[in-house]
């Protein structure tokens, strides 16, 4: 399906929960989106793994079964679904790549049903009640972008969210709009003395990078407790210039639905030209992991 050229979109988050198995989840979520396309919605994005508990509370080989393949079911039942109703539809869910190789992976499908691509999880954490590292490969896709038939849009996922070069990557390649699927909450013991200042960090980072790259910036968390962690809901949308226009509760599944107006974006971006006025020439240094500190001149002129 051609790209056309639309002002306005609207999009959807889908801010979910654990519904108690794949199957309960995919109806749950066929229904959401049901509903969030005849309330409007064009680009539809769920929540992090969204067809199964975050079981990445803790270390169980188990949970590996919960892994499937793309293309497999949920990708062939959105994809239907998508064509039905005419809609995008961005899905994160656990994905089998082959025994032993798995990913944390965001697919793309397009208003006609075609599946456009997939986006594999780059950066993948390691905390308690986070045990990623266990369970999913870095990804090895890069950093898509893809041209759907109601705008230009890149998918990233969750602990990509505090790592600008991932945006702005993605902005480059064109997307107008950054979908992040979620799963981010406090652990009980730290919810008190941190759980206000981190919620702050995780929203002001990203809608640091819708400003810095000119894009609508869409973030789609869960909700519900599961394992310790307190998934903070709190789904959002931010404009180019870093103003939440929606935010979703903090203990509710719902939908989340925000017209975003792209040719504002494009003017946006013309009269605030950050891209033009990149260095690139002066950036090298980003490829390493580390840089030596350099010294002073005057330090290597000793008496």
């Amino acid at each position: 399906m051609a790209q056309k050229t639309h002002p306005t979109v609207k999009i959807a988050l889908l801010q979910g929960l654990d519904y108690g198995s794949a199957s309960a989840s995919l109806e749950a979520t066929s229904g959401q989106i049901r509903r969030a396309a005849a309330e409007g919605a064009q680009i539809i994005c769920t929540q992090e793994l969204f067809n199964t508990p975050y079981f990445c509370v803790n270390q169980n080989v188990n949970n590996f079964d919960l892994a499937e393949p793309i293309p497999g079911p949920s990708t062939k039942a959105l994809s239907a679904l998508a064509q039905e109703l005419k809609v995008v539809l961005i899905a994160a869910l656990f994905e089998k790549r082959a025994t032993g190789i798995y990913h944390n992976t965001a697919v793309c499908i397009n208003a006609d049903g075609e599946l456009l691509g997939e986006y594999r999880k780059m950066h993948i954490p390691q905390d308690p009640g986070f045990e990623e590292k266990f369970y999913f490969s870095p990804g090895d896709l890069g950093y898509p972008v893809w041209k759907t038939a109601y705008g230009t849009i890149g998918v990233l996922i969750c602990w990509d969210q505090w790592f600008p070069e991932a945006a702005r990557m993605m902005a480059l390649a064109g997307a107008e709009i950054l979908f992040y699927p979620t799963a981010i909450g406090w652990l009980a013991e730290e919810k008190v003395a941190l759980g206000s200042a981190r919620h702050h960090a995780w929203e002001t980072v990203q809608c640091g990078h819708a400003i810095a790259n000119g894009c609508y910036l869409a973030a789609v968390n869960r909700v519900g407790i599961e394992g310790q962690t307190e998934f903070w809901g709190q789904s959002f949308v931010a404009d180019f210039y870093g103003q939440v226009m929606e935010r979703a509760p903090i203990d509710e599944d719902c939908i989340l639905t925000v017209e975003c107006d792209l040719r504002a974006l494009e003017l946006m971006r013309q009269t605030w030209p950050f891209f033009r006025d990149r260095r690139i020439d002066s950036y090298a240094g980003l490829t390493e992991r580390a840089l030596a500190v350099k010294e002073r001149e005057n330090d290597r002129h000793v008496s």
